[in-house]
């Protein structure tokens, strides 16, 4: 649901960066990199998470 969504403003901002000027277009850009940036993050912290309970060594605490 998160990725598609995020995927979804990606596709959007790229759409706008073809109608604006040289200053938004870099705003743009930023955007699309602080979006996907998020989702990596987001799935690298998922990752722990799954990690950090499913841990036998954290079972008996």
């Amino acid at each position: 649901m998160l990725e598609e969504r995020n995927e979804w403003m990606v596709k959007e901002l790229e759409q706008l960066f073809e109608q604006v000027g040289f200053d938004e277009k870099a705003l743009i850009k930023a955007a699309q990199t602080v979006i996907l940036e998020q989702d990596k993050r987001i799935w690298q912290m998922e990752g722990e998470l799954d990690g950090t309970l499913w841990s036998p060594k954290n079972w008996y605490d």
